[in-house]
């Protein structure tokens, strides 16, 4: 399979389990997908593939003691900038999942924090983070019964 195939279908790949946790969090089917790491394990598996057909020995300096600008210039091979954002979606598909599965536990209201961790991830890490202070400061609640969302 080459690069082009691999990115696209790694794209559409995490999107189905981004429609769970968005649009359906309290559905079974939800939580028993949510359960499993094989969409990580696909993910990964497709990252090491990527990453071991992008090492070039002649890029062997600029990875021994990253600078920027070669971080930029690695980045500009069609190669490293697919494994780089096959990074990106294994990682944010992953803090997606613990935002899911925090709310779930907890009942704090998540759609907002994984609508932004699906296109920008530390924000929506960020988002949940605030989203959990203000509602465990601010909200009365029961004090042993989550929310339902």
């Amino acid at each position: 399979m080459n690069i082009t195939d691999l990115f696209t279908l790694a794209n559409l790949f995490v999107l189905p389990f981004w429609a769970l946790i968005i649009f359906l969090p309290n559905w079974q089917v939800t939580r028993k997908v949510m359960e499993s790491y094989l969409p990580f394990i696909l993910l990964a598996a497709a990252y090491l593939y990527l990453f071991i057909n992008s090492i070039k020995p002649e890029d062997a300096q600029a990875w021994s003691n990253l600078q920027l600008a070669d971080i930029a210039r690695l980045f500009s091979q069609e190669s490293v900038a697919a494994v780089g954002w096959i990074h990106f979606l294994v990682m944010d598909l992953f803090v997606g999942r613990w935002i899911y599965w925090e709310g779930q536990k907890t009942g704090i209201w998540t759609i907002h924090s994984l609508s932004l961790c699906l296109f920008a991830g530390p924000l929506g890490l960020l988002s949940h983070i605030f989203t959990d202070w203000i509602t465990k400061t601010f909200v009365k609640s029961s004090e042993s019964e989550p929310v339902k969302i």
